[in-house]
């Protein structure tokens, strides 16, 4: 393996693993700090547009889907398939750029299937506060919102993983507008600054 593709391989297992971590460790320490949804108000950092609250998602983007907790925890481990085949086996761990997006987006989808297969759980169940619908639901705990806005009056709590997820996907349709097959071949896989310029 050349020394370019070790080095890409090392960035995307830290941010896959590093990126789930981090929001593991974030969702628990805030659910330990502020307990389950209902039993605090929202802590804000600046007043009532960025704060802290706890909440359970049972659905997708937006509580989409609710209910259906399992279905997205095997899509999220086809689409760990994917990723890794990507990276893998055509190529992906060439350019620096796929690199550092599939890995934010395997450490997002990681972070979020944990939840999703009820491994949060154990602590709460005896809690009469908690809704057994949660057994496949994300924990989030983001608030953000800008009063009168519509869509941003509140936004919907979210978390580091959906934050990676969201940064992943801006950057591959960022790649897909920017790079063709021919410059993808061509380009600089250290080229993380400019991917559409293989000269650079």
């Amino acid at each position: 393996m050349p020394s370019s593709h070790r080095i890409s391989t090392a960035i995307f297992i830290l941010l896959a693993l590093g990126g789930a971590a981090a929001d593991l460790w974030s969702k628990s320490a805030v659910f330990a700090w502020r307990h389950l949804p209902g039993y605090r108000p929202p802590y804000w950092i600046v007043d009532n547009i960025f704060g802290i609250q706890t909440a359970v998602n049972i659905g997708a983007v937006f509580g989409l889907g609710a209910g259906k907790g399992l279905f997205f925890a095997a899509f999220s481990l086809v689409a760990l398939s994917g990723i890794l085949v990507w990276m893998f086996k055509f190529g992906g761990v060439a350019s620096r750029y796929l690199t550092v997006t599939l890995g934010m987006i395997c450490g997002g989808i990681l972070g979020n299937l944990y939840d999703r297969l009820g491994l949060w759980t154990g602590p709460y169940q005896s809690d009469p506060a908690f809704d057994p619908r949660w057994s496949s639901g994300v924990r989030d705990w983001i608030l953000f919102r800008i009063e009168g806005v519509p869509g941003l009056d509140p936004w919907p709590n979210f978390n580091i993983a959906d934050s990676l997820l969201v940064v992943g996907a801006i950057l591959l349709v960022v790649y897909s507008l920017l790079l063709t097959p021919a410059e993808t071949a061509a380009g600089d896989p250290s080229d993380f600054g400019n991917p559409g310029n293989p000269e650079a």
